[in-house]
C-alpha cells in the first residue's frame, strides 16, 4: 500500500491498496475515530480515512474530475445540509486545525449524530441546529467564510445557497452546490432542473466555473462550482 498527495487538491490523497485499487482519502484529524464506518489506513505513521464516493457527493465530484477544489487548509467553510457529518468530516480533515467548518442541519437526529461522532472529537467543527432557508438566524455564530458548500434536500437549492452567500461569503468566494434534481421537481427532466438552478446562481452574480455529473455514484445529481463576482 502507498499514499500520495492528490495532484490537484491539497490535503486530499490517493491511496493505492495492496490489491492495486486506488481510492481517495483525507488525513484523519481525529486518529482512531471513524465517522461512517469508512476504511482507515496507516502509512508512514499517519492515518488516512478512505473517502467513499457512494456516500459523499464531494468525493464523487473529485473522482469524476473536479478541476478546482476551493476547500483548502485553513479555510472557513459554511456547510449547509450537514446531516450526520459524512462529507463534513472530510471537509474538516482538509481545512485542518487552522480552518473552521460551520455545519448547519435542520433535523435533530442527524444533528445529534454530527455532534456525537464528529464535533465532539474535532475542534474545527461548529454544529448549528437551524434552517438553512433562514440564514439570518445564525448570524450570531457564523462569520465571513471562504466557501459555502450546499447539499440540502429542498426545492430552490440555488436560492438557499445564494441567500446564505449574501450574508456570509467573502468577495470572490466560492460555492459548491450539489443539485438533486428529484428534490426540486420530479416532473422535469434532470437536465432542465440543473439548468434552472444554474441560471438562479448566475442571476445572483455567480460565475459558474464547473459542473460535474455525479453518476454512477449519485443518480440525477450534479456538482456545481461557482464563484461570487464582484458587485
Amino acid at each position: 500500500m502507498k499514499v500520495k498527495q492528490h495532484p490537484r487538491h491539497l490535503n486530499v490523497y490517493i491511496v493505492t491498496l495492496d490489491s492495486g485499487e486506488e481510492k481517495i482519502a483525507t488525513l484523519n484529524l481525529s486518529p482512531g475515530m471513524k465517522v461512517y464506518d469508512e476504511l482507515l489506513v496507516e502509512f508512514e505513521g499517519k492515518e488516512y480515512r478512505v473517502w467513499n464516493p457512494y456516500r459523499s457527493k464531494l468525493a464523487a465530484a473529485i473522482i469524476k474530475g473536479l478541476e478546482y477544489l476551493p476547500i483548502k487548509p485553513g479555510c472557513k467553510v459554511l456547510y449547509l445540509g450537514a446531516a450526520s457529518g459524512t462529507t463534513l468530516s472530510h471537509v474538516s480533515d482538509i481545512v485542518g486545525e487552522e480552518g473552521l467548518v460551520y455545519g448547519v442541519e435542520f433535523s435533530a437526529r442527524p444533528m445529534r449524530e454530527l455532534i456525537q461522532n464528529v464535533a465532539a472529537y474535532r475542534g474545527n467543527v461548529v454544529p448549528i441546529l437551524e434552517d438553512a432557508r433562514l440564514p439570518q438566524r445564525y448570524r450570531h455564530i457564523v462569520g465571513e467564510v471562504d466557501v459555502i458548500y450546499c447539499d440540502v434536500a429542498q426545492p430552490e437549492q440555488a436560492k438557499i445557497l445564494a441567500d446564505n452567500s449574501d450574508l456570509y461569503l467573502k468577495d470572490e468566494g466560492y460555492v459548491l452546490l450539489a443539485v438533486k434534481a428529484r428534490s426540486i421537481d420530479v416532473t422535469k427532466k434532470p437536465k432542465d432542473v440543473f439548468e434552472r438552478e444554474i441560471k438562479v446562481l448566475e442571476a445572483r452574480k455567480f460565475r459558474v466555473e464547473e459542473r460535474i455529473i455525479l453518476e454512477p455514484y449519485d443518480k440525477d445529481h450534479i456538482m456545481v462550482l461557482g464563484r461570487k463576482m464582484e458587485q
